[in-house]
């Protein structure tokens, strides 16, 4: 009885260490991380050190989607093209962006039955790496009416989340050794237990992981193809354009003042006959009255 009451106690005390020494390892990773030093060192790195840890080294080659100095970015942009041919123009624009090994997330097309001029709508997912070289092909698919892009450093999320989901895959290592070791029933309930909790924990980092490869892997390109009917009016910034806008706004003006006449012309020749007829029967009432 005391032999087994040593075991336990034992096993109970192995147990408690091995948790204490899990948290205590998840804690220094964090406090590493929010201090502004490294994230991940040495081996502690693991599988996904090379893909989301510290930067590489100058020998070592640079990831798609981080940039020369190993920062982890996300670029998004907006890219407006007047076209002649605008559904003709989507195909080659989608062509273009699976050539660089990119993919068409969304796609939507106007005909000119629908919304009176055709147009388009691509969601483009392009790999970081080939994004200048295929923005440049789809900028000669027409004339680029308006262009942006921005960028958002995710460094400190990619090596928060490595660091995080180092520690954890460490503490559920140690874990699962420890299993075999468990002296009674409770013991083992408690164990499956952390493991169980430990392990849902890392699998949703990981999910946030890869969420965030996906993002700095592949640049986020909304494309939009109108044609000239439907293309963004150009602000007049000198003298000569602004004279040629007020000339072209006095046309515009002339030409719906000559289409509101002779849309009223008609109504006018209408309303004069009936003017006509109403005098000619008020003087016949009113000479009768005479006589």
């Amino acid at each position: 009885m005391t032999r087994r009451l040593r075991l336990t106690t034992a096993a109970s005390l192995t147990l408690l260490a091995a948790l204490a020494l899990g948290g205590c390892s998840a804690g220094a990773f964090d406090s590493a991380t929010d201090s502004g030093g490294p994230a991940v060192g040495g081996d502690s790195g693991g599988e996904f050190a090379g893909e989301f840890g510290d930067a590489p080294a100058p020998e070592e080659a640079v990831q798609d989607g981080e940039s020369s100095d190993g920062r982890s970015v996300i670029t998004t942009g907006y890219l407006y093209l007047t076209v002649d041919a605008p559904l003709e123009a989507a195909e080659e624009a989608a062509r273009i962006t699976e050539r660089a090994g990119g993919r068409v997330d969304g796609r939507t097309e106007y005909s000119p039955d629908q919304v009176g001029d055709a147009s388009a709508e691509l969601l483009l997912r392009i790999p970081s790496a080939t994004l200048t070289a295929t923005l440049e092909q789809l900028r000669a698919l027409g004339e680029v009416e308006e262009l942006t892009l921005q960028t958002d450093d995710v460094t400190r999320e990619v090596q928060d989340l490595d660091a995080r989901i180092t520690a954890l895959r460490s503490s559920v290592e140690r874990l699962l050794a420890l299993q075999d070791d468990a002296a009674t029933v409770e013991d083992l309930i408690d164990l499956e237990t952390a493991i169980s909790d430990r392990q849902g924990q890392l699998e949703s980092l990981e999910a946030q992981q890869r969420y965030l490869s996906d993002q700095v892997d592949l640049s986020t390109l909304r494309l939009t193809l109108g044609s000239d009917a439907t293309a963004p009016v150009d602000e007049p910034d000198t003298f000569l354009t602004g004279l040629i806008a007020g000339w072209e706004s006095v046309v515009a003006v002339g030409s719906s003042l000559l289409v509101i006449a002779g849309v009223l012309l008609p109504w006018l020749a209408v309303l004069g006959i009936l003017t006509l007829v109403v005098l000619l029967v008020v003087r016949s009432a009113m000479r009768r009255r005479a006589r």
